[in-house]
């Protein structure tokens, strides 16, 4: 199946690779859209049946408020209509905690996890932490000049990035979604994903960047939670290294995949 492009049908899913290949999801975190895959699906659907979706409150659901439990519901169709059943999923920052619920709940449906920027657990201090910053995320996008400002720092990071020129402007046309934020602290908050990812019984990949301070403090304990896990860090790069170091990040799936999912 060809890739589609940045902005997608109406499904608001992007697929790409042969179909009778082994599947791989990636969801998105919060704010941006399943086109910030782009780099990796375009890469690794040489091999792999590659899937992206929206969550809900991003791209073409971006009318709608983002909650844990229509994540996991869009994510579960969209690996019945798009895979054989079973999929890898990866997930960056909020993508990850979706992810990891998922596996926790239909362990059977995920043949292994790789999971980035969602290592910080966030209960606890972590809890507080998280409603705090989901609080003033809410406060200051909710005039538009402050949703505006985020968006127009967000366009800004994305072209200084190294991406094929094509892939920026489909990440920068399916807009930026900074009000969901604040939106999804509520359903992150108090969560005990460690505990949830300690009942998947697969193999779970912790990638994450060098610099994401937050998350890598609690990338060992999330780890040694995990049945079969691991971690590898990306040197020289922040919270969202799948498009700091595209090529890299790419690389370090596809080995996971092949070192630790059986072939089909």
């Amino acid at each position: 199946m060809a890739l589609l492009g940045g902005n997608g049908g109406p499904s608001g899913v992007d697929v790409a690779g042969p179909t009778d290949a082994q599947s791989i999801v990636f969801v998105h975190g919060a704010m941006f859209t399943r086109t910030m895959w782009l780099p990796q699906q375009r890469a690794l659907a040489d091999s792999y049946h590659v899937v992206a979706p929206d969550l809900p409150g991003h791209g073409v659901y971006g009318d709608e408020s983002f909650g844990m439990e229509p994540a996991i519901e869009r994510l579960r169709r969209v690996i019945d209509a798009e895979t054989e059943g079973s999929a890898v999923l990866v997930g960056l920052s909020l993508g990850g905690y979706v992810a990891t619920e998922y596996a926790h709940r239909n362990p059977d449906d995920v043949d292994a996890l790789v999971l980035s920027g969602s290592s910080a657990n966030p209960v606890r201090g972590m809890e507080l932490l998280t409603r705090a910053t989901g609080g003033v995320a809410r406060l200051l996008t909710k005039p538009d000049v402050g949703k505006r400002a985020v968006e127009r720092l967000a366009t800004r990071w994305v072209r200084n990035r190294d991406l094929q020129p094509d892939v920026e402007e489909a990440i920068i046309e399916s807009g930026f979604y900074p009000k969901q934020f604040g939106d999804a602290g509520p359903h992150v908050a108090g969560r005990d994903f460690r505990e949830a990812l300690s009942t998947y019984p697969g193999s779970t990949l912790i990638l994450n960047g060098e610099h994401d301070r937050l998350m890598r403090r609690g990338e060992r304990d999330h780890a040694a939670a995990a049945r079969d896990g691991r971690i590898e860090v990306l040197a020289g790069v922040g919270h969202i290294c799948n498009l700091h170091r595209p090529e890299t990040y790419t690389s370090r799936v596809r080995k996971f995949v092949q070192r630790r999912v059986p072939q089909q």
